[in-house]
This record gives C-alpha cells, structure tokens and sequence, in this order.
C-alpha cells in the first residue's frame, strides 16, 4: 500500500490564489477611494459668471500688447531665462513678471522676476524644474499688457512669444 502525503492547506498553491483575488479587490478599492476623497479639484471654477467677466478683461491687456507691438524671443534653458524683445520693448527697462501655469497641476505654478542687462535682454539666473506643457504669460509690473502662449518646454532654442 501506498502512503499518500498530504500537504497542509497553508503549503497548496489554490487557497492562496482564491485568497488573493478579494484581497487584491480590496487593495484596489481602498486606492480608488483615497484618490476620491484625496481633495478638491483646483481646475474648477465656482463662479463662472466672474470668470467670464475677467476673461474680457484679459483680452483687452492682449490687445493692449498687439497695439503696443510687442515681439519677444523667449529662450528657457535649465537654469537661464532670457527674453529679447524684437519690437515693443518697454522704455522703461522695468522688470517683467513671467508666470508659469502648470496646464494640470496648479501646485507646480510659479512666477519668475526678468530684468533688463545692459544688452537689452531680460534675464533670471534661477533655477526651476520646467518639464511638460506649460501656460506662460509675461506682465510688466503693473499689468498692463499681457503676453500668453501654451508651449512644450524644454525647447532646444529660442522661441516667438508674441500677443
């Protein structure tokens, strides 16, 4: 007679399969519901009426910048910004305000602060992680002018950012 050895259940391989299969369904959900309930959505407007009446107002500052003429290169590499004007430079030589608008993540937006050399060219020397589809938009301090444009960044040269 043959002696059959039975393995405890804990050393077979189906109840540990059938195991895995809920507990892999509860892992996934309690994900689902962390990512649900993680915040509010910060791309949404409460208020679209005011919304609508600020995009006018934001037109008018672009048309302001189209009357002025305003014709920039804009070249962003790690650790360098620089914007050359072609036409409709500030006489002032003033500071300009570029702000970077993440197109999904509003915790990455952030403003740098360009000032005029000596050349004519409006720099800042800082450093910023600057990857992905941005919405730029370039202000004098005062604001009243606007610059905007949806880009790719990095871009290996310069590029036209005009009105």
């Amino acid at each position: 007679m043959q002696e059959s050895t039975v393995k405890p259940w804990y050393k077979q391989f189906w109840p540990w399969f059938l195991i895995a299969i809920p507990l892999s369904s509860v892992i996934v959900g309690s994900q689902v519901i962390r990512l649900a309930t993680d915040g509010t959505n910060s791309l949404v407007v409460d208020d679209y009426y005011k919304e609508g009446k600020s995009i006018n107002a934001r037109l008018d500052k672009i048309e302001a910048a189209q009357a002025l003429g305003i014709e920039t290169k804009l070249n962003i590499l790690p650790g360098n910004i620089e914007l050359e004007f072609l036409n409709g430079a500030p006489e002032s030589g003033e500071a300009l305000k570029l702000d970077f608008f993440h197109v999904t993540l509003e915790a990455k937006d952030f403003s740098v602060l360009l000032t005029r050399d000596a050349s004519g060219i409006y720099r800042n020397n800082e450093e910023y992680p600057i990857q992905g589809k941005w919405r730029l938009r370039l202000t004098p301090l005062d604001e009243r002018w606007k610059v905007q444009q949806r880009v790719n960044l990095p871009q290996r040269e310069a590029f036209e950012f005009n009105p």
